[in-house]
Order: C-alpha cells, then structure tokens, then sequence
C-alpha cells in the first residue's frame, strides 16, 4: 500500500530548505574558512549590518514568493473541487470524477479520491433504484391488466346467477361479491393511475384555471351519488365569485372525485357533506360526519387514492390538510 504524503509536511520542508539553509551555510563556511587580520580589519561594522539586511531580505523574499506559489497551486485545486461540486447541486446530477494522482495522495488527492468513490456509490444506487422502479411499474401495469379477465368473469357468473331463484341469504351474498369485485376493479384503477402519475407517462398540462367552475361541475356531476346514498349536500359554491389557480383541470377533477368517492365509500353513514369554495382564502373544503379516517374502512380502501391526490397536488404547487376524528373528516385544500 502506497504511503500518502501529508500537503503540509511538503509546505514546512521547503520553506525550511530556503529559509534556514542560507544561514547554516553561511555559519559553515565562516567556521572552516579563515580570514585574515587584515580582512577582518577591513570588515566594518556598517558591512555586517548590510550582510545581515541582505540576507533577510533574501529569505523574506524567497518565503513570500513560495508560501505564493504554495497556496495558488493549492487554491486552483480547490477551485476544481468547487467547481465540480457547484455543477452538480446546479444541474441535478452527478459530476465527472475528478482526475487524482495516484503517485502524490496528499490530502486534497484524498478527499478527490472520497468524492470520487462517493460519486460511484451514488451513480450505482441511482441505477438500481431506476431498475427496480422500472420492474415494479411493469410489474403493476401486467397485474392490473392480469386481473381484469378474471374479474370480468366472476361477474359474469354473478349476472347468470342473478337470474336463478336464490334465497333471500344466497342474494345477499351474490350482491356482496360483486361489490367486492368492483371494489377490486377501482383499487386496480387507482393503482394504476398512481403507478402513471409516478413515471411521468400522464400527462401534465398546467393552465388558469377556474376554481369555482371545476368544484361546481364536479358536485354536478357527483350530485346523484349524494342522492342515491342519501347523503345530504351542504354546498356553498359562490357563482359570482371566483379564484385561479395554475393548475391541470383534469387532474383537479379527479382530486375531487377521490375525495367525493371517499366520502361515499367510507363516510356515507354520516349521511352530509359540505363543500365550499372560500374564494377570499382561495381554498377548498370538503367535509363529512363519517366515522373518520382512523376506522378501519378507510385504512382498507383509502390509501392508494389519497397518495394519489397528494402526489398531484404537490405537482400543481398544491396541498391537502385533513383534520380527522370520530365526528368526520375536513380536508382543505389550498396553496402550498
């Protein structure tokens, strides 16, 4: 193993060469080489005193130009380091190793090394991450399409059976089963849609868009729901006010129709929602008097629609704040 060489030991040895040498060698010659009584006769004070002055100032000036040339070499290899760090923070991604002499391995050889190997490390987790990120979107987008044909069948059963004379228990139990399918058929379609979101292959197209307008077409749109389930609507949806958000109208909808679905799937025993549009906050609200989302019909179905929603939300600037207990749940949507 090659052993490394410190930068500052260097640093002292030369400046220890040029600053000390001259005077030793001066005391070595004066002490070998005799001079005459006649010199030393000739040697006046004032001589000395112009030796002395020289020979510091050939030292000073031999320091101050070394200790220059030290620390402009040593700054351009820092400024190299900097610059390579700089551009990655910039660009978002990862610098070409830096060039290390092998031969040297001083500390600034050192750390260059680290960051390279760092660099490496990186480059190879990425990779991975990509790979199995790859695998498990392949892997969801074959089981949804899988599971479809399956499902598709076992309905069909359902509808045949449907036609036969059933006890009032067997009907029950046929209802029950293809609400399970359908139940299977939506989660398959949230994890899909997630799946989507999350490899970029759904389109994002921000525009202004009008707040008001959206939640209104979208209780519209929901509002037979609410009926059929017998969920009473408290809307407060100004029509002659409004706000804008920079958002994508599609993927806003959608964010309503979770949180609308949510409440018909697991808060519909409340029986009321509330949805207004706070144009002077610019905010959504949407609330219920279900059971929370603590119970357990949430923490079943909910999760995959409402990692959904975050995820859109975050990527329109957005965000969802949900207060929840035993009394019902308010989501408030606003600016993030």
């Amino acid at each position: 193993m090659k052993q490394n060489r410190s930068l500052f030991r260097r640093f002292l040895k030369v400046h220890f060469l040029f600053i000390f040498l001259p005077p030793i060698m001066l005391i070595f010659f004066s002490a070998f080489f005799e001079v005459s009584d006649t010199h030393k006769k000739e040697l006046s004070t004032l001589n000395l005193f112009y030796v002395t002055v020289l020979l510091f100032g050939f030292i000073l000036i031999a320091f101050v130009i070394l200790s220059w040339l030290f620390f402009l070499k040593l700054q351009k290899r820092l400024v190299r380091l900097q610059e390579v760090m700089s551009f990655s923070a910039k660009n978002n991604s990862f610098p070409e190793l830096i060039p290390v002499q092998s031969d040297r391995m001083d500390e600034i050889d050192q750390l260059g090394s680290s960051f390279n190997w760092m660099i490496q490390q990186l480059e190879g987790s990425r990779k991975r991450a990509y790979e199995e990120e790859l695998l498990r979107h392949r892997l969801i987008t074959n089981l949804s399409h899988d599971l479809r044909t399956p499902l598709t069948i076992l309905r069909g059963h359902i509808t045949r059976l449907n036609k036969e004379s059933l006890s009032l228990e067997g009907q029950d139990s046929l209802t029950e089963i293809n609400h399970t399918i359908t139940r299977v058929g939506d989660l398959m379609d949230d994890l899909l849609t997630y799946t989507l979101l999350t490899s970029g292959k759904h389109p994002f197209e921000p525009v202004s868009t009008d707040m008001g307008r959206l939640v209104r077409a979208s209780v519209a749109a929901w509002y037979p729901v609410f009926e059929e389930h017998e969920i009473q609507l408290d809307a407060d949806l100004p029509a002659d006010e409004t706000f804008y958000w920079l958002a994508d109208p599609k993927w806003m909808t959608r964010v309503l129709d979770n949180l609308f679905q949510n409440i018909v799937r697991h808060a519909a025993e409340g029986k009321y929602a509330n949805i207004v549009v706070d144009v002077e906050q610019e905010q959504i609200i949407v609330a219920d008097s279900g059971p929370g989302m603590n119970n357990s019909s949430y923490d079943q179905g909910a999760g995959i629609g409402l990692s959904t929603c975050h995820y859109m939300l975050n990527k329109m600037k957005l965000k969802a704040d949900f207060t929840s207990n035993e009394n019902g749940t308010r989501v408030v949507i606003g600016r993030a």
